[in-house]
């Protein structure tokens, strides 16, 4: 470990879009994933929030979490959950029967054998 890291718990980095629900704020805000532990995860976004905060994070494919807002510094903060989560559900497919790949692909019509496609003039 690096002079100053406290971590205890091995974390994932990733990038993850989530929404962020505030107590005593209105409203959610949404915010980006830089990381995600069964523990906790370190946000960052434009809401304010203070150490000690009550929150609720919206994470893809896992849902609601509970937790506290752990430390702040400048626009990034981290979040302790109140119950453990697993990380690597974040990470899966939104949709295990959903196609993966982009929808442009998955409408795409192969050729027809024998049809270039040109019309003669």
């Amino acid at each position: 470990m690096i002079k100053g890291e406290n971590r205890q718990i091995a974390r994932d980095s990733l990038f993850l879009l989530a929404d962020l629900r505030v107590d005593g704020l209105d409203g959610e805000f949404r915010i980006k994933v830089r990381n995600l532990s069964a523990g906790g995860m370190m946000g960052e976004g434009t809401v304010r929030v203070v150490r000690g905060s009550k929150v609720s994070v919206s994470i893809r494919n896992v849902g609601w979490v509970d937790g506290t807002v752990a430390w702040v510094q400048e626009s990034r903060f981290g979040v302790a959950f109140r119950d453990d989560i697993d990380p690597k559900l974040a990470r899966a497919p939104v949709s295990a029967g959903e196609d993966p790949s982009p929808r442009f692909v998955r409408t795409h019509q192969p050729p027809v054998a024998g049809v270039t496609g040109l019309r003669k003039i």
